[in-house]
């Protein structure tokens, strides 16, 4: 059986997730797999050598008490991780919604690449509990699970709303293509509005796609509107989100054009980060 695979922390983010994954697993009719990773953030608390500074005496009292710190941060890690496995259960639970819940060692997007193999779809905050919000910094492991993952990963805002209106973020490209077919196999957002808008001329090949991304959305049953625009995607993407009444962003994690910089890169995407909405990723 496939499922939703739910990422939750401490994070303000954590209830959105656990919304945005009960809606899914509502229209796709699958139960959802909440996941909490422990991380190494606490792992150890022996970073410096000690060797040269104090006396052995000394040292070994110290070393034993790093030790036994460790040994309770680790258990208090452990407790923390099930209490907000318990939590985010109950909320999904709420909808009605089946729940499995699965602690584990190390990094999210490592955990998550254990289990995706079940996983119709990944759910994960914009920003962890680490994140630096005042600065506005996406969570750290955000990008990495968007280059690992072979599932969709659907990137939760702030809080959840009702999505009646989503944004296709279409490049012209054949990447393009294989988000539509996606969508339309898929029950995820059948029958929800959807706008194809395309930064740049519908000319040439760019433009065949364009029309015949049209008719394939509509043929499946998708009231659909079509909107081109000029200037730097990013930029023009971001207005038409804001300005459009738009309640998801759909994009690809690669692509031929500009947008291609928004995903793949040494920082995390301009568009996830200046968006106030969830958006969905699409290989």
């Amino acid at each position: 059986m496939t499922r939703i695979l739910a990422c939750v922390d401490g994070s303000t983010y954590a209830e959105s997730v656990c919304d945005h994954a009960a809606f899914a697993a509502e229209r796709l009719g699958v139960p959802v797999d909440l996941l909490h990773a422990l991380g190494r953030r606490e792992t150890s608390s022996r970073a410096i050598d000690f060797s040269g500074n104090l006396e052995f005496g000394e040292r070994e009292a110290l070393l034993a008490e790093l030790s036994e710190l460790d040994e309770k941060k680790s258990k208090m890690a452990v407790r923390r991780g099930r209490l907000l496995l318990e939590q985010a259960g109950a909320r999904v639970k709420e909808r009605g919604v089946e729940v499995e819940k699965h602690l584990r060692n190390g990094d999210v997007a490592d955990a998550i690449g254990d289990m995706e193999a079940d996983a119709r779809l990944v759910v994960i905050g914009k920003r962890g509990e680490a994140a630096d919000f005042a600065k506005g910094h996406l969570g750290s492991n955000l990008e990495r699970v968007i280059r690992a993952s072979h599932k969709p990963v659907l990137v939760a805002a702030r809080a959840f709303r009702p999505i009646q209106r989503f944004l296709v973020a279409f490049d012209g490209g054949r990447s393009s293509g294989t988000i539509v077919e996606k969508l339309v196999a898929s029950p995820l957002m059948a029958g929800v509005a959807c706008e194809l808008f395309m930064v740049g001329q519908p000319t040439g090949d760019a433009g065949e796609r364009l029309r015949s991304a049209e008719t394939r959305l509509k043929d499946a049953g998708y009231p659909v509107s079509v909107r081109t625009a000029s200037g730097e995607a990013d930029e023009v993407i971001a207005e038409r989100v804001k300005d459009g009444g738009i309640d998801l962003l759909v994009m690809g994690a690669y692509g031929h054009s500009r947008i291609r910089r928004l995903i793949v890169g040494s920082t995390t995407t301009s568009l996830i980060q200046s968006c106030t909405i969830p958006v969905l990723v699409i290989r």
